[in-house]
């Protein structure tokens, strides 16, 4: 005799439905993990990827006159802070532009200087024994010594020679065995010897870089041998070097 099988049949298809109901419910997350914890770690990776925009770096300490006197085509600039108006003690640093986004990034420095015996001055005459404050050109170089590997057109004459004593005393050999001629009162691309001024004799000239003596210069600004040596292998006509000196107050103009 048959045994009707629809009951059996039912409680099957019961138990199968029941068991897909479970496994549809099973959870994919730790049930400790607080809710919105997925949504919230892919908003946190969405907001770091998303950096807020600078604006390039500036040379510190320089006011907006000084920095529009910075001809556009500048890519490097030696940045002489004198550590008052009347006085012959000041520090160096060479910025570089190497990336325009970026901007300004310092490149070496701060190094020890001297200029001026009595300091800086906006109006230089001869002999006043200041160091003329602005933004000029750094377009040649010399020297008594062979050229160690300068960029920068480099003249070596004997004429660099000097002796003598300084304003305390100190000897003056060697002051000229590496030059570089700041663009102030001369004519640029020719030797740092030329004499010819444009602006007049009475306005002064022969405004230099060259290895420092010890002491105050009558108007240049001086660093020492290891330093002219390093800044003569470093500037680059390409990147149409600078100089931009002054007192810091005069600077932060």
């Amino acid at each position: 005799m048959s045994v009707p099988r629809r009951p059996y049949v039912m409680l099957v298809i019961l138990f199968l439905l029941v068991i897909g109901c479970s496994a549809g419910a099973v959870r994919t997350t730790d049930p400790a993990a607080p809710r919105g914890a997925a949504g919230s770690a892919g908003s946190a990776s969405q907001a770091r990827s998303v950096e807020p925009l600078r604006d390039p770096a500036e040379i510190p300490a320089l006011g907006p006159q000084t920095r529009a006197n910075i001809p556009a085509t500048a890519r490097q600039a030696v940045v002489v802070t004198g550590q008052g108006p009347d006085s012959n003690r000041s520090s160096v640093v060479l910025y570089n532009l190497d990336d325009p986004a970026l901007g300004w990034r310092p490149g070496a420095g701060p190094w020890p200087a001297h200029n001026g015996m009595k300091g800086w001055t906006d109006h230089h005459l001869a002999g006043d024994l200041r160091s003329p404050t602005g933004v000029f050109g750094l377009t040649d170089a010399g020297g008594r010594l062979p050229d160690p590997g300068a960029l920068l057109p480099y003249d070596e004459q004997s004429r660099f020679a000097v002796s003598g004593e300084g304003f305390l005393g100190e000897p003056l050999e060697g002051s000229f065995d590496y030059v570089v001629a700041i663009n102030y009162n001369r004519t640029p691309g020719t030797s740092p010897l030329d004499r010819t001024r444009p602006l007049g004799e009475d306005r002064g000239g022969g405004i230099w870089i060259h290895v420092d003596h010890g002491g105050p210069t009558q108007g240049c600004v001086s660093l020492t041998e290891d330093r002219m040596r390093e800044l003569l292998l470093t500037l680059d006509p390409a990147k149409y070097p600078v100089i931009v000196m002054g007192d810091a107050a005069s600077l932060a103009r």
